[in-house]
């Protein structure tokens, strides 16, 4: 990581969708996908797919603040997911796929606080989002890093995370590589 990169973890679903977006996002420099939050140490997917390790599915980011600033990255965030939608977004179910904000500062804690206040306003529902202090992240098994990139045809990538990212396209041309 170079010295002017900052870290954010971010959960909203399945960790694909986030990755391919983020993927594209103009200073967002590297993307891990794993898992955080739970209470079994190096979990494996089907491990944390059973919703007993406590663990969410997560992208790990690495971003130039010059470039972008983390509250640019959680506003497209809440565009991406459903943050009213406890432990569920879309088929997938289960508290791995729970709305979570893993802050890695005070600084984070503190601008995130104001995004999630922000979109309460903007969603009809309570937002359900969690905002709690970093965890230990376990990177995900290599076959779901760049996932979408890899199997653009798969059913679930064509279906559910295609349009995703075409939305973001739309919305954030501005902030694309």
């Amino acid at each position: 990581m170079n010295q002017q990169a900052e870290v954010a973890v971010f959960g909203g679903g399945c960790f694909w969708c986030l990755a391919a977006v983020y993927a594209e996002v103009r200073g967002v420099t590297r993307i891990a996908s794993g898992y955080t939050g739970g209470s079994v140490p190096d979990p494996t997917y089907e491990q944390v797919c059973t919703g007993d390790t406590g663990h969410a599915e997560v992208v790990r980011l690495e971003f130039d603040p010059a470039i972008i600033a983390y509250h640019d990255l959680l506003e497209i965030f809440f565009t991406l997911h459903d943050p009213t939608t406890l432990n569920r977004q879309g088929n997938d179910v289960g508290t791995q796929y729970r709305s979570v904000i893993h802050y890695q500062s005070a600084g984070q804690e503190s601008v995130a606080r104001k995004v999630l206040a922000e979109m309460a306003g903007v969603w009809d529902a309570p937002i359900v989002t969690q905002l709690v202090p970093a965890q230990v992240f376990y990177t995900a098994e290599d076959y779901h890093q760049n996932y979408v990139e890899q199997h653009p045809l798969q059913r679930y990538c064509a279906l559910v995370v295609a349009p995703k990212v075409e939305k973001f396209r739309a919305m954030y041309a501005g902030r694309l590589k």
